[in-house]
């Protein structure tokens, strides 16, 4: 639906059976709303309420909008979808955001902040009521959760999990959310971040649910989990560039010291210490090729923005580049492999020197096995690189 230009901010407040507060929530959204000086809309996106929410929040003057797709941020989804003002707050039916904070948030959008994020703990000026977050939530989960944003996506902010923030539409748009879930609070945060959106934080206090007719929709480890997933997807380099470069250059540093029988104080470095060293170039040169692929399919998915520079090894990628190179590198593994076999038959098929052959047979299986993953990661880089019409 196109913005009216009457209309300056859209609450939206997601509802499932939420008649305990649902009332005091949209009567504080006006309330914030006139406070602000705005003309405004409040928006309650129900997901199949059966307790009557729908009549209560028409009663109190929101209008309701049915969105059949189950889930918080399909439900967000479908009541912003349908907000008329070009400034969007969101926020939950609990009872635990007081909108009247709403003029706080405006005040930051009117300097020209794309995305508001309220902050309930200490760290960035809020406060916690007793009893209002769990334990876990408020010394572990949301610290550990924000921390990892600062640091990975560098966002701006202290409580990447707090509901309650406002945001302009165009943003909105331009983020094109995925998760349907919990985590879709978060993924607006990584987005806009990564996207160099303009991002403030204003202190909020967070209060005791009031609801008592139900528990919390939240589920701490199942939402836990969806949050560190995405979180993950939307960092290929912690999840598997980093990793695959440590464990390929611990890799090089078991084979400098096996394939010339190296011996440190008494330690003999000898075939065994090769194989174990293949292992380790193996697995980090997959996790590198699986880093890459990742972040192309993040990219194209419009999960990550596009980089502004080719990240290095990316054109090993590249289906002609690295089909040559697999080609080349398998090579080198047969012709090893070779030379084994040639000693061997010349000894009439008989045993071998294990410790000597090794440092040939190891090294060639490598090669081969690294030119076949190869091979396959270019292809299917390839077919990521295809474009939808």
């Amino acid at each position: 639906m196109m913005e009216n230009p009457n209309i300056e901010l859209s609450v939206v407040i997601p509802c499932l059976n939420e008649s305990d507060t649902l009332g005091v929530c949209i009567r504080k959204a006006w309330e914030g709303i006139r406070e602000a000086g705005l003309t405004g809309e409040v928006i309650v996106a129900d997901n199949g309420s059966t307790d009557g929410s729908q009549a209560l929040a028409e009663k109190e003057g929101a209008r309701v909008v049915p969105v059949a797709a189950k889930g918080y941020g399909s439900t967000l989804m479908g009541g912003i979808a349908d907000a008329r003002g070009q400034w969007i707050v969101m926020g939950d039916a609990d009872d635990s955001y007081d909108f009247r904070e709403i003029p706080k948030f405006v005040a930051k959008l009117r300097e020209g902040c794309e995305l508001v994020q309220g902050c309930r703990l200490p760290a960035g000026g809020g406060s916690v009521a007793p009893g209002a977050m769990p334990w876990s939530h408020r010394w572990i989960g949301n610290p550990m959760f924000s921390a990892l944003a600062a640091r990975w996506f560098h966002a701006p902010i202290h409580d990447i999990y707090c509901g309650l923030r406002a945001f302009t539409k165009d943003l909105y748009l331009r983020l094109d959310q995925r998760c349907t879930g919990m985590e879709f609070a978060t993924e607006m945060i990584i987005k806009s971040s990564l996207g160099g959106a303009k991002i403030s934080e204003v202190p909020i206090t967070l209060h005791k649910d009031g609801r008592i007719s139900h528990a919390p929709h939240l589920r701490t480890m199942r939402d836990g989990w969806r949050t560190l997933r995405f979180f993950l997807l939307c960092t290929p380099q912690w999840l598997f560039m980093i990793p695959g470069v440590i464990l390929f250059v611990l890799g090089a540093v078991a084979w400098a010291l096996a394939l010339p029988g190296t011996a440190i104080a008494g330690i003999q470095f000898d075939a065994h210490t090769l194989l174990v060293g293949s292992m380790l170039i193996i697995c980090g040169f997959q996790a590198l090729c699986l880093g890459i692929l990742i972040e192309k399919f993040a990219i194209s998915e419009g999960i990550l923005p596009k980089r502004k520079r080719t990240r290095p090894g990316a054109a090993l990628l590249r289906l002609e580049v690295g089909l040559l190179l697999s080609s080349g590198l398998f090579m080198v593994g047969i012709l090893l492999i070779s030379v084994i076999f040639f000693r061997w038959s010349s000894e009439g098929f008989g045993p071998l020197n294990y410790a000597q052959t090794m440092r040939l047979v190891v090294p060639g299986i490598t090669a081969c096995v690294m030119a076949v993953q190869l091979c396959f990661v270019a292809f299917l880089g390839s077919v990521l690189s295809l474009r939808r019409k």
